[in-house]
């Protein structure tokens, strides 16, 4: 069982989550807390290995505990906020994934922990759009050498952080979308990530 920890200072929201998640049968959830604080706390008593977590609450937001919590406890971030930079700072400050309310269904809520708890990263179609669109508005900072990326690699690399799918990218190199993946597969090892949110992330400098 996956043990879940839900953060909202909404009880209604917290209680539909928790129905949702209670209507599987590989995820528990083990408490609930109303702002940040609490949601330490609680995260120290129960161990889960999923938070869900809020931005907006009172005493303490999202923001402000995410280091903490990320410390304590892979990070989810459900909130109705799209905002570019609030996308960008949260992935920046250690939650591995983002989920827009009004954007998700419950199942794919429940996809979203698994990878989560499995160490992945997950972003609903509405957060990459804009946080494909923050990367995409500032220069890429390459990483220094010692990651050994080949050409092909940067290349792939830079189509990706422009937004592009691994179809568009084979397109644009005239490359088979096998061979991109491969790439990209490759790519994740020598940057040490494990999909394609952190490669962004490491790709563009905001890791």
């Amino acid at each position: 069982m996956i043990g879940v920890l839900v953060v909202d200072d909404n009880p209604i929201v917290r209680a539909a989550l928790r129905g949702y998640l209670d209507a599987t049968t590989d995820v528990e959830v083990l408490g609930e807390a109303a702002d940040g604080l609490e949601a330490v706390a609680e995260a120290r008593r129960h161990a889960p290995a999923v938070t869900l977590l809020d931005h907006r609450m009172p005493v303490a937001d999202g923001l402000s505990v995410l280091a903490e919590l990320s410390r304590l406890t892979s990070v989810l971030v459900l909130t109705s906020d799209p905002d570019p930079a609030l996308v960008a700072r949260m992935l920046h400050g250690g939650a591995r994934g983002y989920l827009i309310h009004g954007a998700f269904t419950p199942g794919e809520l429940h996809r979203a922990v698994i990878a989560v708890a499995a160490g992945y990263g997950w972003l609903s179609p509405a957060a990459v759009a804009v946080a494909t669109a923050t990367m995409r508005s500032r220069p890429v900072l390459r990483p220094r050498p010692r990651y050994g990326l080949t050409r092909r690699e940067q290349d792939v690399l830079d189509l990706l952080a422009e937004g592009l799918s691994n179809a568009a990218i084979a397109h644009r190199l005239l490359l088979t979308e096998k061979t991109v993946k491969n790439h990209l597969h490759r790519a994740y090892a020598k940057l040490r990530v494990t999909n394609r949110t952190e490669a962004l992330l490491r790709w563009t400098g905001r890791t």
